[in-house]
């Protein structure tokens, strides 16, 4: 595996963001609901404090891959933990341990902050990921469905 290097994005990174986040939107098939400019990154990703974390992956100078992320806290475990929005590494350069070194990377912070866990959703389909997550020891949450509340039905209930 040839080095990885993984800093937290800023100012000047929002095309770099817009790109990988419209590569993982086109390989989930979700580009019908992709609504990000470089605009909502640099007001939410990049502002301070940030709504939303977000770290690059490079090999080299390459830019390889991205993680987006946030503290959440579970009341019953009385801990925070760590959702991971995003997680994404170029078609070209996976194979190589580099969505390892990006979920370790998240684990460690999550475990520096006081932590107890990273979690995460996965597209049903999404086969290749399924694996790779099980093959890590990451587990899925059986008796729990995700529910969204969101477009008319959010507006419907807000009123």
């Amino acid at each position: 595996m040839s080095a990885l290097s993984i800093r937290r994005a800023h100012k000047g990174d929002e095309y770099l963001i817009l790109t990988l986040l419209t590569e993982l939107a086109a390989y989930e098939k979700l580009l019908d609901k992709f609504k990000i400019t470089k605009d909502v990154i640099a007001r939410d990703y990049l502002c301070e404090p940030p709504l939303l974390n977000c770290d690059l992956a490079y090999e080299g100078s390459a830019p390889v891959g991205i993680c987006t992320w946030y503290w959440t806290y579970s009341s019953f475990a009385a801990r925070r933990g760590i959702h991971l929005e995003d997680l994404f590494v170029r078609p070209s350069f996976r194979g190589k341990g580099y969505g390892k070194t990006l979920l370790a990377y998240l684990a460690r912070r999550a475990v520096e902050g006081g932590g107890g866990h990273v979690a995460w959703e996965v597209l049903d389909w999404n086969k290749p990921s399924i694996d790779f997550y099980e093959g890590l020891g990451a587990k899925c949450i059986q008796n729990w469905f995700t529910y969204c509340l969101s477009d008319t039905a959010l507006e419907k209930l807000a009123q």
